[in-house]
């Protein structure tokens, strides 16, 4: 018989997992709680094209997505930009509609089941160990279920914490968002992909994207707004930007997306997280579809690869080990320069621009785990900056990147409970201000 897999939760990262299992021989099921026809949003998303070639997944013919563009940071006066180079930009832009659809018709394909309309209420627990999933449909065990119920999982809350796993998102780790898409009131954008940081003096950020037939509206900030307040903020975009329109197209919704580092702990008996429920994004914007899909290679080759067919934290911690070396290391030291926004004013971040201090080397969201602390910056800093409050700050956060490259090598080889919470307690401490 195989061996059953319980995917908590439609995730991108959990579906790609399924598919992953389901054609190494698990007898797979995804259990979400929305209809199929809900599934994703209505709006467009931007990731990585090698993260779908990582699960297996063939970039769809051209008519589905277009290439991404490169992002432009915005500081708050606009006096000095950060236009990220070119590069070798492997983004593309896809309707996330057409993204589950393409993702779920894989996993089907390979036997995946889905049950839709079924809302996860809790973890099936023995002792420590998760055993399955309580349901609005029954109880539903397994040897392993993998987290994908985004980044307010109930399963993951309900976790015992002798599992060590960090139930919520803390202070300033979320954005409230708004989405919309809206008509192009012209043709010609110079930066087609803008992100803003403090917009018109608000502590969170904003983008415009204006690359396809339509332009893309967010406003993230960490306290909660209404869509009517959003609209009103909606001014000072078009302002600075003629090409988004009036006419809403699609969207026009408050979401709750994470902007954090990826979690300390994302594995215990039985139990993977993955995606927004092990808080997989890039802390500076919100994205994780890429990092969900290069997790799902991962997690699935780490259970494909398990002999003992326990699923047991020191064989998942595998999973977490090449995820925090490949990609979660990386993405944490955004999460530094993200924390700190809350404590700068608009002049301080003109300020950084202006001077060079963020250049697009600090800004460069591409990933990858390695973490450096350039010396010559820690000088520079020191000599240039006349502000007290802004040196102080942006040493702070040069010393959080030191630690975090220390913590980075500390990471245990192996589990041992013990030793990987004492691990966890020392990487959480490096973002504890934020």
């Amino acid at each position: 018989m195989s061996e059953k897999i319980i995917v908590a939760g439609g995730g991108h990262g959990g579906i790609a997992a399924a598919m992953l299992l389901s054609r190494a021989g698990f007898d797979v099921t995804v259990y979400e709680k929305s209809e199929r026809k809900d599934m994703g949003y209505a709006w467009t998303d931007s990731f990585d094209a090698k993260a779908l070639e990582a699960v297996g997944i063939p970039i769809p013919d051209e008519e589905h997505y277009e290439p991404g563009a490169s992002i432009t940071f915005v500081p708050p006066s606009e006096r000095k930009i950060i236009a990220m180079p070119e590069g070798e930009n492997t983004s593309i832009i896809m309707e996330r509609k057409y993204l589950y659809d393409y993702l779920i018709g894989f996993a089907e394909e390979a036997g995946v089941k889905f049950e839709y309309g079924c809302e996860i209420t809790a973890p099936l627990l023995s002792g420590d160990r998760v055993t399955g999933i309580r349901t609005t449909k029954g109880d539903f065990y397994a040897p392993l279920v993998i987290d994908a119920c985004g980044c307010e999982s109930v399963i993951r809350a309900s976790l015992p914490d002798c599992c060590g796993i960090q139930k919520h998102a803390g202070r300033n780790e979320s954005f409230y968002a708004y989405r919309a898409l809206y008509n192009k009131a012209c043709e010609e954008v110079e930066h087609k992909y803008k992100v803003y940081l403090i917009p018109n003096g608000r502590m969170g950020i904003g983008w415009v994207i204006s690359d396809r037939d339509h332009s893309d509206l967010l406003i993230g900030e960490f306290e909660p707004f209404t869509v009517e307040e959003a609209e009103k903020r909606a001014e000072f975009f078009r302002e600075h930007n003629p090409v988004l329109g009036r006419e809403l197209l699609r969207g026009g919704i408050m979401t709750v997306i994470p902007v954090r580092h990826t979690l300390s702990v994302i594995v215990a008996d039985g139990y993977a997280a993955i995606g927004d429920s092990a808080f997989m994004t890039v802390p500076l914007i919100g994205s994780g579809i890429s990092n969900s899909l290069f997790a799902a290679a991962i997690l699935a080759d780490t259970v494909i690869n398990d002999e003992t067919k326990t699923y047991s934290a020191e064989i998942l911690w595998d999973y977490q080990k090449r995820y925090f070396k490949e990609i979660g290391f990386g993405m944490a030291k955004f999460s530094v320069v993200r924390a700190l926004l809350p404590s700068l004013t608009p002049d301080q971040i003109d300020y950084l621009f202006e001077t060079e201090i963020l250049t697009s080397d600090e800004m460069n969201i591409s990933g990858g785990s390695l973490i450096t602390v350039d010396p010559a910056l820690i000088k520079k800093a020191v000599a240039i900056i006349k502000d007290k409050g802004l040196r102080s700050a942006l040493l702070k956060a040069i010393g959080d990147m030191g630690r975090l490259t220390a913590s980075a090598a500390a990471m245990p080889n192996y589990y041992s409970r013990v030793k990987v919470q004492q691990w966890a307690k020392k990487y959480d401490a490096v973002f504890a201000s934020e």
